[in-house]
């Protein structure tokens, strides 16, 4: 559990009001909720669907299968052309993982692991639900959030953004691990004597507590900046930012789809066309959804593998 110097020291990172608006919503278990920008149901809230879900496959003999499919990674690489990406960095490769939801993959995250250490890459980012559930406990997240970090071996480390599967009390014990994660913050990542930066930003999603003009305070105005985001709701805040790339992940593809992974339910607030791989925004803005690494409510997946994401930054 979290000690109250942790906690002091998360408020001074996020400020009271982002800290205690997170906590409060923490004690909330509700799959509908009066936010922001109107009433929302948000799946991922309700308990029944995931028994709902397994007698469902059951009955149509697809369990099995669908669970076997949960841990059959697919390796997606992403040329990413960027303009005025600072010539040190053309051929730099991030690995992206999203969406772990990692104390509930069938395997403990063995083959994941296995699947990882077989890649090259500069940088790991991870786009935020480190853990299955919503509510309770999260120490067996974090510690197996920590397992999988032992493969993960790269120059610029491990950089991850929160999602709304994770509590803000998760950030001191992931952090030991190697990830750093960014609360609405920065980081400069340099080769030579260039520089591109990642700019995170917390949970856009069920917590709202993403401030993205925050994140940039300390982001020259010309630099390159690369955006991690839990989920793609904040296209036109981060067009309109100067974003050069945005990556995240939230809507697991769909997770379970119709033949040619086309998705049943879209979870997130914005156009199925952002919900799954790489996409550009009013022709100025790119970015890529992951469709997760894990799985939620089930550890299931129909239509709709599993990924492992390199992105290779190049000068067009």
């Amino acid at each position: 559990m979290i000690d109250n110097t942790a906690i002091l020291a998360l408020e001074k990172r996020v400020g009271s009001r982002h800290l205690a608006k997170r906590l409060q919503l923490q004690t909330e278990h509700s799959a509908i909720r009066l936010s922001q920008t109107g009433v929302h149901i948000y799946w991922e809230q309700i308990d029944a669907l995931g028994p709902l879900l397994k007698a469902l496959l059951t009955l149509c003999g697809l369990y099995r299968r669908a669970v076997r499919n949960s841990i059959d990674y697919a390796v997606e690489t992403v040329t990413v052309p960027i303009p005025q990406l600072p010539p040190a960095f053309h051929g730099f490769r991030i690995l992206q993982l999203s969406d772990l939801h990692v104390e509930n993959i069938v395997d403990r995250g063995k083959r994941l692991r296995e699947v990882i250490q077989a890649l090259e890459y500069d940088l790991c980012v991870i786009t935020g639900d480190f853990r299955f559930l919503t509510y309770g406990d999260y120490e067996n997240a974090v510690i197996c959030a920590g397992e999988v970090t032992t493969a993960i071996r790269c120059p610029h480390g491990i950089v991850g953004v929160l999602g709304n599967h994770d509590f803000i009390e998760m950030v001191p014990g992931l952090e030991k691990y190697g990830i750093r994660l960014l609360l609405n913050e920065s980081l400069p990542i340099q080769r030579g004597s260039d520089t591109v930066w990642i700019v995170g930003v917390d949970d856009p999603h069920w917590y709202e507590v993403d401030d993205l003009e925050k994140a940039l305070q300390e982001v020259p105005p010309t630099a390159v900046k690369l955006l991690l985001a839990h989920s793609p709701e904040l296209l036109d805040q981060a067009c309109r930012a100067g974003i050069d790339y945005y990556l995240c992940g939230h809507s697991h593809g769909g997770q379970i789809c119709l033949p040619g992974r086309v998705p049943i339910i879209n979870n997130s607030a914005c156009a199925r066309r952002y919900i799954s791989g790489p996409w550009r925004y009013q022709d100025r803005m790119a970015g890529y959804t992951s469709r997760g690494t894990g799985a939620s409510l089930l550890p299931v997946r129909l239509f709709c593998r599993p990924e492992v994401t390199i992105h290779q930054l190049v000068v067009p």
